[in-house]
């Protein structure tokens, strides 16, 4: 059998990318709609997940991840192959309803096989944490930041899509079907192993129309979407406080506070957007080198962690519904090593004595400072004993600027 196409037959070569794509789109298909079946479990709030539940979905996700880069690279090579290859014109050219309607779905299926896995990809390198693809390549992307907005808009594009490629898909078998079944001609039977030439008709539809139906399709799915305002869809804010302005000396004009976790050997990081700190500061210390107090107010619903934001709102970690907020209640002190808060971090009722060192520089009534602390989450009852899927260690970090009240 001949590896380039001709006028009346598929070569090897083409076949193999046909046969190839049929194959790793009948794995990577199933195997998302189970991992995002067990992600719902786990992000669930109300409900709590094993470790085996996380450890399996994490797998199915990564095998998900890594055989959809397979189908997009696949798919690539394939559109690059077909553009250098004559391609065997329809059997049934002079139906015209019918050979408009299959130039049509050729242009969603290889549309989609492109479309579908980049906007995945593109949804995993805009998130953190939460089942990494297999390969020795970086996990993010160029020019894609790592942005809960575009995480989300990518990840409905990628939902949205496949369905357009699942439909693709069963019309393109629908129609190989009819031809080999209801028409009785070779359609099918050129796709299969071997040399099976058939001669299409002398006319055949042409290209432009089908590719404007098939980006009206995209549109049409990708605006309806829209309209049903998927795109504007948050992770949620379960139990969410939000918090009232304090009255302090010292008012925070920006910062940012920050934690990082490890979860299934990855690192994943998040920000409160919503936290307070009510500061009293004396540049010269007391006799216990003591300067003041902090007590800092933290509204667990606020945060963002990645793919993993809803999960970690759930009864088995923060539980954000029952406890909306943190605290942090520390005195200021200076130790032979420099600035030191030293008092009591209470997460789900549990408080736990920390030290927190910090650096912090004064320029008259503008105060800079920036510092951070490792705490064990199960102190906190946070993620239940076992460390298998997520560490132990939870990073905390902060960096603000204060004005003298």
């Amino acid at each position: 059998m001949p590896t380039s196409n001709s006028s009346t037959t598929y070569g090897s070569v083409t076949k193999t990318f046909h046969w190839l794509t049929a194959l790793l789109i009948l794995a990577v298909i199933p195997l998302g709609l189970i991992a995002n079946d067990l992600a719902h479990q786990i992000r669930n709030p109300d409900a709590s997940a094993s470790e085996a539940t996380v450890r399996l979905a994490t797998t199915l996700f990564s095998a998900h991840k890594t055989l959809g880069l397979a189908v997009f690279f696949v798919a690539l090579a394939r559109i690059g192959w077909a553009i250098s290859q004559p391609k065997p014109g329809l059997l049934n050219g002079d139906k015209r309803a019918e050979a408009w309607l299959a130039e049509t779905v050729h242009w969603l299926l290889y549309g989609s096989l492109v479309l579908v896995p980049l906007s995945g990809w593109v949804h995993h390198a805009a998130t953190t944490g939460f089942a990494p693809i297999w390969w020795p390549f970086e996990q993010t992307l160029p020019f894609v930041p790592q942005d809960p907005h575009l995480a989300e808009i990518s990840s409905v594009v990628h939902f949205v899509l496949q369905w357009v490629l699942v439909g693709a898909i069963t019309l393109h078998v629908a129609g190989a079907l009819k031809h080999h079944v209801i028409d009785g001609d070779a359609t099918l039977r050129r796709m299969l192993p071997g040399l099976n030439p058939a001669h299409p008709t002398a006319r055949q539809p042409g290209h432009l129309l089908p590719f404007v139906t098939a980006l009206a399709v995209w549109a049409a799915v990708l605006g309806g979407a829209g309209a049903l305002g998927w795109f504007s869809k948050g992770a949620g804010a379960t139990g969410m406080a939000t918090l009232a302005a304090v009255d302090s000396e010292w008012q925070v004009q920006q910062g940012t506070l920050n934690i990082s976790i490890t979860q299934m050997g990855s690192q994943v990081t998040g920000s409160f957007a919503d936290w307070t700190a009510e500061i009293s500061y004396a540049e010269q210390p007391d006799a216990n080198n003591r300067h003041g107090e902090v007590t800092v107010t933290i509204s667990i619903g606020s945060l963002t962690l990645g793919s993993v934001t809803d999960q970690a709102m759930g009864k088995e970690y923060f539980n954000a519904e029952n406890f909306p907020t943190a605290t942090f209640q520390a005195d200021i002190l200076t130790t032979e090593t420099g600035k030191l808060a030293r008092g009591t971090l209470t997460i789900k009722d549990q408080s736990v004595p920390v030290e927190m060192p910090f650096d912090l520089s004064i320029d008259g009534d503008t105060a800079s400072a920036g510092g951070g602390l490792s705490v064990d989450r199960r102190n906190f009852g946070i993620g239940g004993d076992g460390t298998d899927s997520l560490g132990a260690t939870v990073d905390i970090s902060f960096d603000l600027t204060a004005a003298r009240g």
